[in-house]
């Protein structure tokens, strides 16, 4: 494994059976109910805020985040990546892995640290990852809570085309090069009324690209078909027994708000929270409502919940 200074001597190593080594965080007191973060498409576990893991924590959490493969210091799969024409026209290779492959790598860092079961939260790409859990290791799960994610149905959740266009731009070739474009992304689908921090984002993509070893594009082509091998799993969803809460804004641009009614649709008893002026992604000056939303719904676990609007 790479060395670590300062900040990343918190990075450790799960060496899965399948032959994945999945980077991880252990926050919190051992003692608390397990916590189980899922970051999105391209992001790595630096991408959950110090603010948004501290909450947790002090909520009384013990918060485990994760680099999926593919992305920050877990392992980056050797297969080719697709091609953009094939991205976009939704034909993954052959060789393509799937969500349910990136649902095992975080059930194996629970077993790689002992942990029985666990409140799972993914935003994004990480919340179609958190949901395959739920369906398919319900014995692993103590509660659901999915952020601005979907189902994978093509008639919801779809981007917005001027998000279209900004996802086709050629990747990145540096590290200077990165930053813009993450701040370009990230300012369109954030969007106005919750703007973003430049100086914050501009180090998060910095960490990210150094912590990808400068690689990124290849391993977030991966995931993007590991999305589209997976296809329309509302069928799937519709057998979730865990506690579920889905959390989703009304300008996302990203995935359209229609992708996350449909997954409260999907899993029985959902409580589905639309949070006014939200874009696709969690600003600071959303950070405490998030995390009160997750620590309220993971502590009281077994209780039904309803489609709601928070004000």
């Amino acid at each position: 494994m790479p060395e670590t200074s300062g900040a990343e001597s918190a990075d450790r190593y799960a060496a899965l059976p399948s032959g994945m080594t999945i980077c991880f965080r252990d926050h919190g007191d051992k003692d608390d109910p397990a916590m189980l973060l899922v970051a999105g498409l391209g992001e790595d576990l630096t991408f959950w805020s110090d603010s948004f893991v501290g909450s947790l924590v002090a909520r009384g959490f013990r918060v485990v985040a994760i680099d999926n493969r593919d992305v920050g210091r877990s392992t980056f799969v050797a297969a080719p990546p697709p091609g953009l024409w094939r991205q976009i026209a939704g034909r993954p290779r052959g060789d393509a892995y799937a969500l349910a492959d990136m649902a095992q790598d975080a059930v194996g860092v629970l077993d790689h640290l002992g942990i029985a079961r666990a409140h799972l939260v993914g935003r994004s790409m990480g919340g179609m990852i958190a949901q395959t859990v739920a369906a398919t290791a319900p014995e692993r799960t103590l509660s659901l809570t999915s952020i601005y994610s979907t189902t994978g149905a093509r008639k919801v959740g779809q981007p917005a085309l001027s998000t279209i266009r900004l996802l086709a731009a050629p990747p990145a070739r540096n590290r200077t090069a990165a930053v813009r474009a993450h701040l370009r992304l990230t300012r369109h689908v954030a969007g106005t009324e919750h703007p973003i921090d430049d100086a914050a984002e501009a180090a998060v993509a910095a960490r990210g690209w150094d912590r990808s070893a400068g690689e990124p594009a290849a391993g977030t082509a991966r995931q993007i078909q590991a999305i589209q091998r997976s296809g329309d799993r509302t069928a799937q969803l519709s057998g979730i027994t865990a506690p579920t809460l889905v959390v989703h804004g009304d300008r996302d641009p990203l995935v359209h708000p229609s992708g996350g009614a449909a997954t409260a649709r999907a899993i029985r008893s959902a409580r589905h929270v639309v949070v006014p002026g939200m874009g696709h992604h969690i600003p600071e000056s959303l950070v405490g409502l998030v995390t009160t939303y997750i620590a309220q719904h993971a502590t009281r676990v077994g209780e039904g919940g309803n489609h709601v609007r928070i004000s």
